[in-house]
């Protein structure tokens, strides 16, 4: 029997990952279909998750797991891991912020351009052979425009700095005014929704935002408005979009996220406003090989007895070993 660690990798996820760990732990593979006889065999040793959220690290899973002592997600967001359920556990629960915001800073305001400018429609009219015979129509500016932020965490705050430079007023909504920003704040996101012509939303999932936009808010944005969702797929109340898209009560929306991921619904697809991409906010090499490294070393931060790197909000509980936290975490 091993001496080392086991570690429970749930799903698949880059193969520099598991190369850089399994010197040092032992992986078990959650291949979708054999997580119940991974952990009737080895349930009571698996002292470490590691997951990119695709599947819900649950409270009932966490349960099952007395060994259990960290969960290392790949990713800012955690939404499908019940930190709140970790934290009764004594489990710690760490992500990977900070080192993709530039990434995300760049790649939103790439969507928010081929969105109002309809640049992936003009490439198929060019492919189409269309140009030979016609000018692609007019379409509409960035010009004239105010920018709403939902959601002024690290990622917001760099698209915030993005889009500084375009000399559009910037507001945002947040549940608490920032205090070191100068953009007006709203208490509501649909008072921010009433007072812009674009809305992007980079609020974390979870209940407590689910359908945070909802047809009340796309309503306030109004028919000249713009959508761009770069948060979670769960945040936008996807029926109440269609309707908006469809009826024209909004403009257009980019989305890099979806509800039931990667199933995106036939009558959104059949939007001709919107632009959609799958999921690929930070996915290069570059972002993607720095979140990596920052997960590597979380785990063995953590299992060699230095603490966690980037512990989330709901961890450590009391009782744990004290790690070296940094109180400006955030979900964002």
């Amino acid at each position: 029997m091993s001496d080392r660690p086991k570690l429970l990798f749930l799903g698949s996820l880059m193969p520099v990952i598991e190369d850089s760990l399994e010197a040092g732990f032992e992986i078990l593979r959650d291949d979708g279909t054999n997580l119940d006889a991974l952990i009737e065999r080895h349930g009571a040793e698996i002292r470490g998750i590691v997951t990119r959220g695709r599947r819900p690290t649950d409270a009932a899973l966490i349960a099952r797991l007395p060994a259990l002592e960290l969960i290392a997600n790949f990713g800012v967001g955690y939404d499908t891991v019940d930190a709140v359920a970790a934290a009764k556990h004594g489990v710690i629960v760490t992500n990977t912020p900070d080192v993709l915001s530039d990434e995300m800073g760049d790649f939103t305001v790439g969507l928010l351009l081929a969105t109002i400018r309809t640049l992936p429609a003009a490439e198929r009219f060019l492919r189409a052979g269309k140009w030979l015979h016609d000018a692609f129509p007019l379409g509409n500016s960035l010009r004239g425009r105010r920018i709403g932020i939902a959601g002024m965490g690290r990622i917001g705050q760099v698209i915030a700095r993005r889009l500084s430079g375009f000399d559009l007023p910037i507001s945002y909504h947040s549940r608490n005014r920032v205090p070191h920003l100068d953009y007006p704040h709203f208490p509501s996101l649909v008072e921010l929704a009433a007072n812009v012509d674009v809305l992007i939303v980079v609020l974390p999932g979870g209940p407590a935002t689910r359908h945070a936009v909802n047809a009340e808010v796309l309503a306030a944005l109004g028919p000249d408005g713009v959508l761009i969702n770069v948060a979670r797929g769960t945040v936008v109340d996807e029926a109440a979009l269609i309707d908006a898209l469809g009826s024209r009560k909004i403009l257009a929306a980019g989305l890099d996220v979806f509800e039931d991921e990667p199933r995106v619904p036939a009558a959104l697809l059949a939007c001709d406003n919107a632009v959609l991409v799958p999921h690929v906010g930070t996915a290069t090499h570059h972002t993607r090989g720095l979140m990596a490294d920052l997960l590597i070393r979380n785990v063995r931060a953590w299992f060699g007895g230095e603490g966690p790197i980037t512990p989330v909000a709901e961890t450590p509980a009391p009782g744990r070993r004290a790690p070296q936290t940094d109180s400006s975490i955030s979900k964002q």
